[in-house]
């Protein structure tokens, strides 16, 4: 038995991404340890994920902090491991790379920069969606690939019947109408002219929720569906992926929540405007689709809504 390392630090929409090719890597790694270095926010996440035997944190501090570093590096080399598998691909986990294997070529560490197709330049490579360009990581490193490019995310459910019971939650709509701070080109302004429309066209068939993050509690206040929380904090990743698997739909910026959705299978649309494609992040499925336009200002809400009434009517 040997011990296999994953790495995949983040963020909530890459690793809703990964999940398929960590099962990928587990299944065709039967007889060996399947380790996964993260970071925080995911860390008890894939402490239930049945295709991990163990999670090593990795905190991310400054490559320039000495001792952390060789404290990290020791953890990781302790485990002697034959093979890693770098889903991160970053210019950190390159690095990371240069102190344990310097030399090692695909066999040892799978990566971008050790599988790239011959006469591809990684900027060319990376025009190709995630998941295909996963999939190609993987088989050239000899995996056979059966869940790479359908992930499935559903292994992170918990059990939520009382948050449900509390807002009386059966038939409902959620709204992710956040994004990032510094992203707000992901940020669709039509969502309350959405609602009104749900409320008018289904009379209130529907409840329409949302489940904001830890730093958008306060914005939630502006959008008229009903926030819910956990005793009034945001619900972890798990509760908030057991909301969206029993909701009837979801309307979503292009952010983690939307390709939560998107890989539990569940109903809903992502709307993009020009920052990415559908197409290169794989958000597109058999029950999730998406929506561009060349600015999300010019994306009406009777055009979302014509998507959404279509699907759930």
């Amino acid at each position: 038995m040997s011990n296999i390392l994953v790495i995949k630090h983040g963020s909530l929409g890459d690793i809703a991404q990964a999940c398929g090719a960590i099962q990928d890597i587990s299944e065709n790694h039967k007889d060996d340890q399947i380790h996964l270095l993260t970071t925080k926010p995911y860390f008890e996440l894939f402490k239930k994920n049945p295709h991990i035997s163990n999670v090593i944190l990795d905190k991310r501090l400054s490559k320039i902090n000495l001792i952390y570093l060789y404290l990290l590096m020791r953890e990781i080399k302790k485990h002697n491991f034959s093979k890693v598998y770098d889903l991160q691909n970053s210019s950190r986990t390159s690095f990371y790379k240069n102190i344990l294997f310097p030399k090692a070529d695909k066999t040892i560490w799978c990566s971008t920069e050790t599988t790239l197709p011959e006469g591809t330049t990684k900027k060319d490579f990376d025009k190709d969606s995630v998941l295909s360009r996963f999939d190609h990581q993987l088989k050239s490193s000899g995996i056979n690939t059966n869940h790479t490019i359908k992930p499935d995310f559903s292994w992170s459910t918990v059990d939520i019947s009382e948050i449900k019971k509390k807002y009386e939650l059966d038939k409902y709509i959620i709204l992710f109408p956040f994004c990032s701070p510094h992203l707000t080109s992901k940020k669709w302004p039509y969502y309350n002219d959405l609602i009104a429309m749900i409320n008018k066209k289904f009379e209130n068939k529907f409840k329409v929720v949302s489940a904001p993050g830890p730093d958008e509690i306060k914005d939630a206040k502006n959008i008229n569906a009903l926030c819910v929380l956990d005793n009034g904090k945001a619900l972890n990743i798990s509760q908030l992926s057991a909301l969206i698997k029993d909701s009837s739909f979801v309307v979503a910026n292009d952010t983690g929540p939307a390709h939560i959705t998107a890989h539990l299978g569940s109903r809903g649309v992502a709307l993009f405007g020009s920052h990415t494609t559908p197409f290169k992040v794989s958000i597109e499925r058999d029950n999730f689709t998406a929506i561009q336009a060349p600015e999300l200002s010019k994306l009406s809400a009777e055009k979302v809504f014509e998507r959404l009434s279509k699907i759930i009517s």
